[in-house]
């Protein structure tokens, strides 16, 4: 209830009568879990109360069982070790797709192979780096041995590809995931991936070290008189097509922008072009739920930095208002994302099912760190 007007006219409310939802002091003392400091910060302020707001979001999301949940990967976030987490969201099966830049996937496969990457050393310029063969991103290097590596695992599979089957992302993906499942022993997104089903995209595949292996493949063919292989992206796009339209409910979880989110996004603009310039009979399909953690701020422009809200205007989500829900973090992923994915993977109790039942495979979350053994690349 307001108190009588003063004299500047201004009626002073009572926030509680007002219905006003209070935020509280941070104690560590009780925030001893994950999830406890997470709900813990989402009665704070600011980005901690972003972080607390995803949590719960993402955890409707995942409690939802007409919400197909997809996930999509931009940023070197496989260097920077969160390969991990993305093999328990799959693994909990909570994510079931994969949209992705062809470098976290490859990235990814470096460590699902069992090597390393390492910390950068400021003494080292990059020109002694390259040198080196060293590949630095930010604070981090992947040797290029690694990337030897990496080829050899792609050639090895492309080279018993027949040439009468089309190439497209998802099924190059899944036949690394199969090699993987049958010689790895560490866990990898690939790997977790085929093996629950869950279709990985790259739908900017030529630009990265996929697409590179890829091209020298074909050069291998052309060389020794082989068929060359044909690559389709319409065939990646199709099949999200498909894969979404069958879905009752979609939700999104988005790691950084760039092309993977975009191109999971503009599925709603698809569905509702086909509706309205009449091919097909069709709802409109827009994302229910969606969580995006991204430091990118909306005045520079670009996708990555573009607000839930305004892919509401293009027709990609539900609106608030209609009953959608969605969250964003303005922070680095490296610092949110293991704070918000571990907090709803310990309320849907995944860690108790992991510890209880999971093969020992999975529970260890340390790897013995080796170099890759040389593996010169062809045609370089």
């Amino acid at each position: 209830m307001a108190k009588k007007k003063g004299a500047t006219g201004r009626e002073l409310h009572d926030p509680i009568e007002d219905k006003l939802t209070p935020i509280f002091p941070l104690d560590l003392a009780q925030a001893r879990t994950v999830d406890g400091m997470v709900r813990a910060m989402g009665r704070t302020a600011f980005t901690a109360r972003q972080i607390g707001d995803a949590a719960d979001t993402l955890e409707a999301m995942a409690r939802d069982k007409d919400c197909f949940i997809v996930m999509t990967l931009s940023g070197a976030m496989t260097v920077a070790e969160m390969g991990l987490v993305f093999c328990d969201l799959i693994d909990s099966g909570m994510v079931r797709a994969i949209v992705s830049t062809g470098a976290l996937m490859a990235h990814g496969l470096v460590e699902a192979t069992g090597r390393s990457h390492f910390r950068y050393d400021p003494k080292m310029d990059d020109r002694e780096l390259f040198h080196a063969g060293y590949n630095r991103v930010y604070d981090s290097l992947e040797p290029e041995l690694n990337l030897d590596a990496v080829e050899e695992v792609v050639q090895h599979i492309l080279e018993k590809w027949d040439a009468s089957e089309t190439v497209c992302s998802w099924k190059l993906n899944r036949r690394i995931g199969e090699y993987l499942l049958k010689g790895a022993q560490g866990r990898g997104i690939l790997k977790s991936a085929t093996e629950r089903s869950v279709p990985v995209f790259v739908p900017a595949f030529t630009d990265s070290e996929l697409g590179i292996d890829f091209a020298l493949h074909q050069r291998l063919r052309k060389r020794d008189g082989k068929p060359l292989l044909r690559f389709d992206p319409y065939l990646d796009f199709e099949h999200y097509a498909a894969t979404m339209m069958a879905t009752k409910k979609m939700g999104l979880l988005t790691i950084g922008g760039g092309v993977p989110r975009n191109w999971a996004q503009q599925f709603g603009v698809y569905a509702e072009l086909l509706a309205r310039r009449g091919y097909e009979k069709l709802p409109l399909k827009r994302y229910d739920y969606g969580v995006r953690i991204c430091p990118e701020p909306v005045h520079w422009g670009g996708l990555s930095g573009s607000t839930y809200t305004e892919a509401v205007s293009w027709g990609k989500f539900v609106p608030p208002e209609e009953g959608g829900r969605l969250a964003e973090v303005f922070e680095d992923a490296t610092v949110a994302l293991p704070l918000v994915a571990g907090a709803v993977l310990e309320r849907i109790g995944y860690f108790d099912r992991k510890a209880s039942g999971e093969p020992a495979e999975r529970r260890a979350s340390t790897k013995k760190i080796r170099g890759a053994a040389r593996a010169p690349r062809r045609l370089r």
